[in-house]
């Protein structure tokens, strides 16, 4: 009987340090020599709207800083809401920062980047006013301009106006050459992008000089978190000069004239391209991905990835725990490992075991045609 009992006890030590063996952490790295990354950021409306959360951004931006040579990062992308409200001076109830401190924010967090990484942030719906027209306007280049970053300024190659007619990088194109022997092209178009945006795109990917390209378009909503790409009409709000018990009136959603949803872009832009193959947006809470044939039979990737709602909530969180995507390209050219990682969790050895998400939807392998 004690032989029997010492067994079950040796067994259960075992047991024990298998399961701690299995909950190590590893810190973030290449899985191959020669590969090299790129670094999603989801919406970070939910950092920049608090003071308390703002630090957390900050924490994400310096671990990118950290990162750029051991990852090999050679891009880090954003897809936008990068503040909760374009120009508002009255706090409302989400969030405690005027519209002009939520920019201030943002653009101080991607300051860390600056002369270091090329970074490139679609524009959400968060970070544009409209009036009852549906016509838009943004503070967006005021903060984001092309010489911010002389980093995106080597590689910018294409853009068109925003809505206003105004040159802005909203939608614009960078260039980044001989990638393990392949060259890319990064084009970000606006939140519901016009027609005239699209048709814009569609020149810029049919181009001569970029037809043996790999192009990655990145915008804010395209996919969901069911995997399907978005439809409907694309609708926002006005804030009313109104604020009861200390919430900011909001009109009923104003439709937005030419403006495209998921599908459309998809249809317009996506499938009748040769060499768009990959596409990456937020806007929806949570994870997203599939993949389809464009019209030449190659593979379109499509990801959807929001923190926003993760650490608490829209109202009472931390802003999203810290997560944000690593994308490492493999030397062979097609193949692109995707994690999912918190640098908030990974900062301390009591949290480090939350520090990676495992599950299919959050790490996963990609093969580029």
């Amino acid at each position: 009987m004690k032989t029997k009992k010492l067994s079950w006890l040796l067994l259960l030590l075992l047991t024990g340090n298998l399961l701690f063996a299995q909950e190590k952490y590893n810190k973030p790295a290449l899985e191959q020599k020669g590969s090299w990354s790129m670094i999603m950021i989801p919406d970070i409306q939910n950092y920049v709207k608090w003071n308390r959360n703002q630090p957390v951004l900050d924490m994400m931006m310096a671990w990118i800083e950290d990162n750029i040579d051991t990852l090999n990062i050679k891009m880090v992308v954003c897809t936008g809401d990068l503040v909760e409200q374009n120009d508002i001076i009255n706090r409302g109830e989400d969030g405690d920062q005027s519209a002009q401190r939520q920019w201030e924010t943002s653009a101080r967090a991607f300051s860390r980047l600056d002369g270091k990484v090329p970074y490139i942030t679609a524009t959400g719906n968060h970070d544009y006013s409209i009036d009852r027209q549906g016509n838009r306007n943004t503070r967006f280049n005021d903060f984001f301009s092309i010489d911010k970053n002389w980093q995106n300024r080597k590689l910018i190659v294409q853009n068109t106006t925003n809505e206003a007619g105004r040159p802005t990088i909203e939608n614009s194109a960078y260039e980044l050459k001989s990638m393990n022997g392949k060259d890319y092209l990064f084009i970000t178009v606006e939140f519901g992008p016009r027609d005239t945006v699209l048709a814009w795109a569609r020149r810029v990917a049919e181009m001569k000089q970029y037809k043996d390209h790999r192009i990655v378009l990145l915008t804010h909503a395209f996919l969901s978190e069911k995997d399907q790409r978005t439809s409907g009409e694309i609708r926002w709000i006005v804030y009313e000069p109104f604020s009861i018990d200390n919430k900011i009136q909001k009109s009923e959603r104003i439709k937005m004239p030419f403006a495209n949803n998921g599908t459309q872009i998809w249809e317009k832009l996506v499938q009748p391209a040769s060499n768009i193959e990959m596409v990456l947006c937020g806007h929806i809470s949570g994870e997203g991905y599939r993949q389809d044939k464009n019209g030449s039979g190659k593979t379109v990737h499509q990801v959807l990835f929001d923190a926003q709602s993760m650490g608490g909530g829209h109202r009472n969180g931390n802003g999203g725990d810290g997560w944000l995507r690593i994308f490492e390209f493999f030397p062979d050219g097609k193949t692109v490992k995707v994690k999912t990682f918190s640098p908030l969790f990974a900062i301390s050895p009591s949290t480090q075991s939350l520090a990676w998400k495992k599950d299919v939807r959050n790490e996963f392998t990609m093969k580029l045609d």
